[in-house]
């Protein structure tokens, strides 16, 4: 259960209520940072990127995982960071950016996973020619993976066309240059607050800090080629490519 603490604002004194938000773990646990009752909030006078998130452990799967960190906005206008306890602020001093190491999930639900899979037609792709024919193969591959419903997306990203289904959210990038750092965070703050998870796909690739941090994220990356066939170029994607969602396959 999320914890809520009193946070003083040390420049005007108001004290205010605050809930600790909990993030969907990979595993499909909720997750959130764990609050100091007894600490003191600090004001954020600039921003480093590094400060910005905290690692928690996950308490289903043992999964450590980055998550922005606790914050409070007072009317005052100051922003208040919110103490965290010992465990989630030496975690955030000692984490790197290596990947977290994956959780298989559990032995019957990975074999039901792959026999689904194995059933699977094989895909039918479309030529891109156009953006329209890029949102065109990756929504049948979507179908494909097993999500149902796929649909434009409410909220528009930055950049590309975002596509959602039950559970997932996608962004389809036809740009002609690299998808970067930013275009893989503000897909997966958007998963974040739909508590889905979030696939991208490019067709000119990914810039090398943007694959990294997709890893430690866990967002799934696909390259689309020309044929229409997406192809996956990180381990979360790999995963998902060979087993699929886990639901009933049609062909699309």
């Amino acid at each position: 259960m999320a914890e809520t603490v009193a946070v003083r604002c040390p420049a005007c004194r108001r004290e205010h209520r605050y809930t600790a938000p909990a993030y969907p773990c990979a595993c499909g646990a909720p997750v959130a940072p764990r609050l100091d009752r007894d600490g003191t909030a600090t004001p954020v006078s600039h921003r480093v990127w590094q400060d910005d998130w905290v690692a928690v452990r996950c308490g289903s799967c043992g999964r450590r995982g980055e998550w922005p960190r606790p914050e409070v906005g007072c009317p005052c206008g100051v922003v208040l960071r919110v103490a965290l306890a010992e465990e989630d602020e030496q975690g955030a001093a000692a984490r790197d950016d290596t990947p977290p190491a994956d959780v298989p999930p559990a032995p019957e639900a990975a074999t039901d996973r792959r026999a689904a899979a194995a059933a699977r037609p094989p895909f039918l792709s479309v030529t891109i020619r156009t953006a329209r024919d890029a949102v065109t193969a990756t929504a049948l591959y979507l179908r494909w993976l097993g999500y149902r419903g796929v649909r434009r997306a409410d909220q528009r990203p930055p950049s590309g066309i975002g596509l959602a289904a039950r559970g997932v959210v996608a962004q389809v990038d036809p740009a002609v240059r690299p998808a970067t750092l930013r275009d893989v965070e503000c897909l997966w703050l958007t998963a974040m607050t739909e508590s889905a998870e979030c696939l991208y796909f490019s067709l000119a690739g990914y810039a090398d800090d943007a694959r990294a941090r997709a890893d430690t994220l866990g967002v799934a990356l696909f390259l689309l080629d020309l044929t229409g066939t997406p192809r996956p170029v990180n381990a979360p994607a790999d995963v998902l490519s060979g087993t699929g969602t886990g639901t009933e396959h049609r062909a699309p």
